[in-house]
């Protein structure tokens, strides 16, 4: 390997619980009764494809997706500002790829505002060799076009690159791009047999560097 490319949400940072609060908050103001369960069902899929699935599932259409995706993305900005931290053995990990002369990449379904309020707020930009988004991409996760992209920024081929993801459709993408995947599903999600296509599963990142 001679690359490590990370998803972002769960893995760099602990913002699951926060993408929660944000969308069960944003959906609930417009009146779309929204619940923690609501939430986990479109994990791992770009956030416009969520807005767009609940939207056409309570046949809403006062917002549009862009405004609402507006709405929610500045509610998580200021939590993750407020409250983001990082997931256990981020930093531990880094500096182990670091040392050792990986190229770091990022690859996330969020988007470019939300990726750069995470890397800013948790200092972590002097690491990365590259930063990938999917916003404007045609297809998201669990397409593997964002890794794709990244490989190729990192100038590394898909071959020698490790994924580093925590959901199933991030885990498909990853290898679909021909990548060695590394799964660290939260905890509920431990015991969900689809993670068995990742090549490796493990706890946390402190793992990755035994």
């Amino acid at each position: 390997m001679k690359a490590v490319i990370f998803d972002m949400d769960g893995v760099i940072i602990d913002s699951e619980y926060l993408w929660r609060r944000a969308m069960i908050e944003g959906f609930t103001e417009i009146g779309i009764p929204f619940t923690d369960a609501d939430c986990r069902v479109t994990t791992g899929m770009r956030f416009k494809e969520v807005i767009e699935y609940w939207f056409k599932s309570h046949n809403y259409s006062s917002l549009t997706v862009s405004e609402f995706d507006t709405l929610v993305v500045d509610k998580l900005c200021l939590l993750i500002k407020k409250e983001g931290k990082p997931m256990k053995g981020v930093l531990e990990a880094f500096e182990f790829l670091k040392i050792n002369n990986f190229k770091i990449g990022l690859a996330t379904s969020s988007n470019v505002e939300l990726m750069e309020t995470v890397i800013e707020t948790l200092q972590l930009g002097d690491y990365f060799d590259a930063l990938c988004s999917a916003q404007h991409l045609t297809h998201g996760k669990p397409h593997p076009q964002v890794f794709i992209n990244c490989a190729q920024e990192l100038g590394v081929h898909a071959s020698h690159c490790l994924v580093v993801e925590d959901s199933v459709n991030g885990v498909i993408a990853g290898k679909a791009a021909h990548m060695k995947v590394v799964a660290i599903p939260e905890e509920e999600q431990k015991h969900n047999p689809k993670f068995s296509i990742a090549d490796y599963k493990l706890d946390s990142l402190l793992e990755l560097i035994k």
